[in-house]
């Protein structure tokens, strides 16, 4: 059928409609007419393949990366990336009125460089031949790549070296999956890798290959293997071998993050996704909710007179305990919907700042209630979610704050991820 895209939607597809119904296209852009063929129906839209791009929007390009198209990584780099990045302003923008934020102020960019962002990769092992494989587009299909251009430099030399060496290293006999985390001038590296061995066996396989895995790959500093059992906790270390953590830099600041414990991903824009969170922000007390290893911690301590960083990760509180000694701070292993729960139970004081980044499913009702009731007198999110950052900012208006300023941080360009930071203030 012949299309006309109206706009693109979260999630990285093209909007199109016939007969008045939905369809979504991936790999389209705005204004272009295309030829697609119904791939699946259902009550609200109907989803279709692209087959042809007959007028094309002027801002299409040739995308860098051979398996474009075919792996689900990435979803817009057949756009020019300014073009990409007034997209993402466009879906944030109206994901909030959907949501009916009120007085949505001016959504200010902040971007980086479009490739060879990647501190982190995780990719999956294929036995036969051995590959390294992310998933084919909308599949549970391995796809083997050889390269990945937004990947930092340093990981996607560790890949070629791995498929390269893999098979004599015997990988594929106990490594279902690879991630490897490298830090900001590329200089070390650590790898974790998942199995379904027991720990005797796991210790084994490791200890046998580590001294080549060293020698292959010079920056290697340290390294874990996960289980990979089902019904078994995903965090679960089986083995380990060298250091368990490696130090990032961001600015003059240093953070400890140990094999395990999440870290933003853009080796670019981690310092400015700093400053947005935290400067021009002073006073007695602030809480850092779902802290991680203190990214936004350790700067609040030169600002406040103590920090409560509230973290329910065990690897994630270790790296936290040492990024914040010295510091005049407070560390609370504790899930945050329980940690407010138990501040309000004691009667705390309202802090004069909170700072939040959940992971993507948001803050949700509890937790948005309770800092409605708390009324700390400022809140900045930071989000990786839209859809759920416009849930939770229209509860917290609801409770009395307003939107004061917001920025889309393109953490993940070339994908339809967006992360944003919202600074709201009580009336």
């Amino acid at each position: 059928m012949k299309l006309h895209i109206e706009k693109l939607i979260y999630g990285g597809a093209g909007l199109a409609r016939a007969e008045g119904k939905a369809i979504f296209v991936p790999f389209t852009l705005p204004d272009e007419t295309v030829e697609a063929h119904l791939t699946g129906e259902s009550r609200g839209y109907d989803t279709a393949d692209l087959d042809a791009i007959l007028h094309p929007n002027p801002a299409r390009t040739l995308p860098p990366c051979p398996y474009f198209g075919k792996c689900g990584g990435c979803h817009y780099q057949h756009a020019e990336y300014p073009a990409q990045v007034e997209m993402k302003v466009a879906i944030l923008r109206e994901t909030l009125t959907r949501a009916r934020v009120a007085t949505i102020p001016q959504i200010v960019p902040v971007i980086g460089e479009p490739l060879g962002y990647r501190n982190r990769v995780r990719l999956h092992v294929q036995k036969n031949p051995f590959s390294l494989c992310y998933k084919l587009h909308n599949s549970h299909v391995n796809l083997p790549v050889v390269t990945c251009p937004i990947a930092a430099p340093a990981l996607q030399q560790a890949i070629a070296t791995l498929i390269r060496e893999g098979h004599s290293l015997e990988l594929s006999n106990w490594v279902r999956e690879i991630e490897l985390f490298v830090n900001c001038d590329n200089s070390s590296m650590l790898i974790a890798l998942w199995t379904d061995m027991k720990t005797a066996q796991a210790t084994r396989a490791l200890e046998d290959c580590w001294p080549r895995l060293c020698e292959l790959l010079p920056a290697l500093a340290g390294g874990a293997v996960f289980s990979s059992e089902k019904g078994r906790r995903a965090d679960r270390i089986v083995a380990q071998a060298g250091t368990n953590s490696l130090q990032y830099a961001c600015g003059s600041r240093q953070y400890q993050v140990g094999v395990g414990s999440f870290f933003q991903v853009n080796r670019f824009l981690i310092e400015r996704l700093i400053d947005l969170a935290t400067d021009g922000e002073a006073g007695t007390t602030a809480w850092d909710l779902y802290a991680g290893v203190g990214l936004f911690s350790l700067p609040l301590t030169s600002k406040f007179t103590t920090v409560a960083s509230v973290e329910s990760s065990g690897s994630s509180v270790r790296d936290l305990h040492h990024n914040l000694r010295g510091t005049r701070h407070r560390v609370v292993q504790a899930d945050t919907a329980d940690f407010l729960r138990r501040a309000a139970e004691r009667g705390e004081s309202a802090p004069d700042l909170v700072v939040v980044d959940p992971p993507r499913a948001g803050l949700g009702q509890q937790v948005t209630a309770a800092l409605g009731k708390l009324r700390p007198r400022k809140i900045t999110y930071v989000s990786c979610d839209p859809a759920t950052l416009s849930r939770d900012l229209a509860a917290l208006l609801e409770s009395g704050y307003r939107l004061t300023r917001m920025h889309l941080v393109d953490l993940f360009p070339q994908t339809f991820h967006l992360e944003t930071v919202s600074h709201l203030a009580l009336d």
